[in-house]
């Protein structure tokens, strides 16, 4: 094995200064519409990794590195490294061994020479174990020694050269070593936060930690920001579904929405899209939005239809969920269907999806007469399979029923409502879930919630169940076992 020893530090590299971004730049054009996906041309890793790593460092940042656990590589399926180290070759030789050296370094300046002065043996993966063990440097002590700051952008120029060639488990790792402050998310700037919001949105990481520093940033930042901004600051939280610990969110987001509601209308009705994600809508931003005056702005403007469609998504859950509102509605004739086909993301991977195979089991199970595929009900959810089922728990043929249950609820006395139940089959593929596979997508958790509430019954298909299924015929037996344990019949006894 070629042996490595520290020689002593070579003279500091010309690296320019590191910069920050101060101005808002593209950030004050309104984003595309939330429910529709996220736009082709966001950041790719590799370029938000050299953004955050070229901002300001400092060692009293670095220090809350320490406490961070392992990230495991998040991929939809197995581990395809296998038993190799995420970004590299397999643990060998000269590797192996500048891997130890690396975690028994004694200084960051030690840490540094490892690295620098053995290119030929540096391997991607090598890269977040420097960064977590220069946080474990600065953390050990009380008063860790200073570090000086062309240490730090040596490493971080180091990293910058070399993320091309690193896999996605490996800029993972690196985003959040460098990212993560608990300390300070403050002094960071407007656009490297935008660019986490956006990394986090796209790529369904629901991590706790890095949402919690978007939350305090939002917060500490509330007087700088304006609407345009706060709305890519938010989307995470409504896609990902998660409400931050932070208690000033809430009424901070409440106060730029009193302040900037009618200065950017698509900003306004995305930062409420995302907060009915996560069932907080304030009643005073909704008596704005359904104002008459608000409804008649937005008429003329180019994204009209697509703020429409959104406030019919809101005027909905005021329907449904806030029963103690009593402002503005959305008018009749200004309502929209929300999502009037399946969703961009359902679509673009229809290839690996389970519902040609599940439509194929239903058809053979029940006959293609008792059941409705793709169907889009009041006010605009679309369903996966539709069944109508009798009070006696009969399948009955589709179309001899109304497959509709009235919308609103509220406006048909219960006395005169069909007795007849409306079963929906939901799919929940992989990608309805954050990467974590847990927690629903916020879109797909409103759905649900919506289609629960007006009064449809949900059977749920998870994709775990789906892919456990091997062929047609154990597909078909597994939904005969999920139909039965709701106590419906069908075939010649069930009528």
């Amino acid at each position: 094995m070629a042996k490595l020893s520290p020689r002593a530090p070579r003279a500091p590299s010309k690296v320019g200064p590191a910069f920050s971004f101060h101005g808002r730049g593209d950030l004050g054009r309104e984003t595309k519409p939330l429910v529709q996906g996220h736009a082709a041309g966001s950041p790719s890793p590799n370029s938000m990794l050299r953004v955050l790593l070229s901002a300001q460092a400092s060692s009293a940042r670095l220090s809350g590195l320490l406490l961070l656990p392992p990230v495991q590589p998040y991929c939809l399926g197995p581990n395809k490294w296998g038993d190799r180290p995420p970004g590299g070759a397999p643990h060998a030789g000269p590797v192996q061994g500048l891997q130890r050296l690396l975690e028994q370094a004694r200084s960051p300046g030690e840490l540094l020479r490892w690295l620098g002065q053995n290119p030929t043996k540096v391997r991607a993966h090598h890269y977040p174990v420097a960064l977590r063990r220069l946080g474990q440097l600065l953390g050990s002590q009380p008063r860790p020694p200073p570090v000086e700051q062309a240490t730090l952008q040596d490493l971080s120029q180091l990293i910058i050269r070399n993320c091309p060639s690193f896999d996605i488990h490996t800029i993972h790792v690196c985003l959040h070593l460098a990212v993560l402050l608990e300390a300070r998310p403050e002094e960071l700037t407007p656009h490297v936060m935008v660019l986490l919001a956006q990394h986090l949105a796209r790529h369904r990481l629901r991590e706790p930690q890095l949402l919690e520093a978007i939350a305090h940033f939002l917060v500490a930042q509330e007087a700088q920001l304006n609407s345009k901004v706060v709305q890519k600051l938010v989307l995470p939280f409504g896609r990902l579904n998660y409400l931050p610990l932070e208690e000033q969110f809430m009424p901070c987001l409440e106060r730029i929405l009193a302040r900037e509601a009618g200065v950017a209308p698509l900003a306004t009705v995305n930062i409420l899209m995302s907060l009915c994600q996560l069932r907080c809508l304030p009643f005073r931003a909704l008596h704005f939005v359904f104002s008459p005056g608000f409804i008649s702005h937005i008429s003329g403007t180019p994204h009209a239809l697509i703020v429409r469609r959104y406030l019919s998504l809101l005027d909905t859950a005021v329907e449904l969920e806030l029963p103690g509102y009593r402002g503005p509605r959305l008018p009749r004739r200004q309502q929209v269907p929300i999502f009037p086909q399946p969703l961009i993301t359902d679509r673009a991977r229809c290839k690996y999806s389970h519902k040609d195979i599940v439509a194929e089991g239903l058809r053979q199970l029940l006959g293609e007469e008792k059941y409705r595929q793709d169907l889009t009900v009041p006010p605009g959810y679309c369903t996966d399979f539709l069944l109508c089922v009798s009070s006696s728990g009969a399948v009955l043929p589709v179309r001899t029923q109304d497959p509709f249950l009235p919308y609103p609820p509220r406006s048909c006395p219960y006395t005169t409502r069909d007795p007849a139940q409306r079963v929906v089959l939901m799919l929940r593929e992989r990608w309805h879930f954050c990467r974590d596979g847990r927690v629903l997508l916020g879109s797909r958790a409103l759905r649900e919630r919506h289609l629960g509430l007006m009064g449809y019954q949900l059977l749920p298909l998870p994709f775990e169940e789906l892919e456990s299924q091997r062929g047609l015929p154990q597909l078909k037996s597994y939904l005969r076992q999920k139909l039965q344990a709701l106590g419906l019949r069908w075939g010649p006894e069930g009528g």
